[in-house]
């Protein structure tokens, strides 16, 4: 836009279109390149518009459903459309203020029936809706808007702020849960672990047990048959007696003491030999009760 030029020829840039008058009228829009015109006939270049792509950046602070005051940075991409030039060369005097002015009518009548959190969902609905507003106005004085980009919202700070927390609130309480079902689990797959343990041992104590007793059985039975004139009896105490002092000499090898003190003397062997020997018949009578108390 500017003022009329009287000059015999002028030449029009590329992306601009020029507005040519006779005598202070509308005569017609000139297209890029070179062109002449009769100052004696009245005709002179009326101003120059830019077909380019416009931005302009809108600011709208408003309120919204939940009482929240928010700043919304709208980013307004718009152009003049070739063939209606001349409307947006007479008729707007300063297009931005107009659609500014558009923009804020529609961001605050509309805004108001959102909360926040459904604000930042749907922000793609707001610009939806400030486009087709525009589009439907400033086509009537040949401009297209082009885009419409809901850049940014900006909460009151105080506002961040409470959202933040809670946001990180929640965000803990979720870790809590996380971290008490792991605990959870690593428990119940130690005790899993124990009682596998447990069982486990104690098949193969019942093994280890089962396999010495097969094995004294074994010797008790090879000893009777290779020595004549002993008994059963007489086998199993010195199967014991050897027992015996294995152990007592397994526990002076493994302890930290070099010395272990046991009683000594064919006596003292001799009561060492009976103990063995009524713990084994207390155990195998105990045996034999449980079983008639099954039948």
């Amino acid at each position: 836009m500017g003022n009329a030029n009287c000059i015999f020829c002028g030449c029009v840039e590329q992306a601009s279109i020029a507005v040519v008058e006779r005598w202070g009228r509308f005569e017609r829009l000139a297209e890029p390149g070179l062109h002449f015109f009769n100052p004696l006939a009245g005709e002179c270049l009326a101003g120059l518009l830019s077909t380019r792509i416009s931005s302009l950046d809108v600011r709208v602070e408003t309120k919204t459903k939940d009482n929240v005051f928010v700043q919304l940075l709208c980013s307004i991409q718009y152009r003049v459309v070739k063939e209606n030039a001349d409307d947006a060369f007479y008729e707007l005097q300063n297009p931005k203020e107009q659609i500014q002015a558009y923009v804020f009518d529609v961001v605050r009548a509309l805004v108001p029936r959102m909360t926040l959190d459904e604000l930042f969902e749907q922000k793609g609905e707001v610009a939806k809706a400030v486009l087709e507003e525009l589009e439907k106005v400033m086509r009537a004085y040949g401009y297209s808007i082009e885009h419409i980009l809901m850049v940014d919202i900006i909460p009151d700070a105080s506002v961040r702020k409470a959202m933040n927390e809670i946001n990180a609130a929640q965000r803990l309480q979720l870790a809590s849960v996380y971290k008490g079902e792991a605990e959870k689990v690593l428990l119940v797959k130690k005790a899993e672990a124990e009682a596998e343990a447990k069982y486990l041992g104690g098949v193969g104590v019942a093994k280890q047990r089962q396999a010495i007793t097969d094995g004294l059985r074994e010797n008790i039975l090879n000893f009777s048959h290779k020595v004549e004139g002993t008994s059963a009896k007489e086998v199993m105490d010195l199967i014991m007696i050897t027992q015996y002092f294995d152990t007592i000499k397994d526990l002076g090898n493994s302890s930290k003491n070099t010395t272990v003190f046991i009683p000594h003397g064919p006596g003292h062997v001799r009561d060492i030999t009976d103990q063995i020997r009524n713990g084994l018949m207390e155990a195998s009578s105990g045996n034999v009760n449980v079983e008639d108390i099954n039948l």
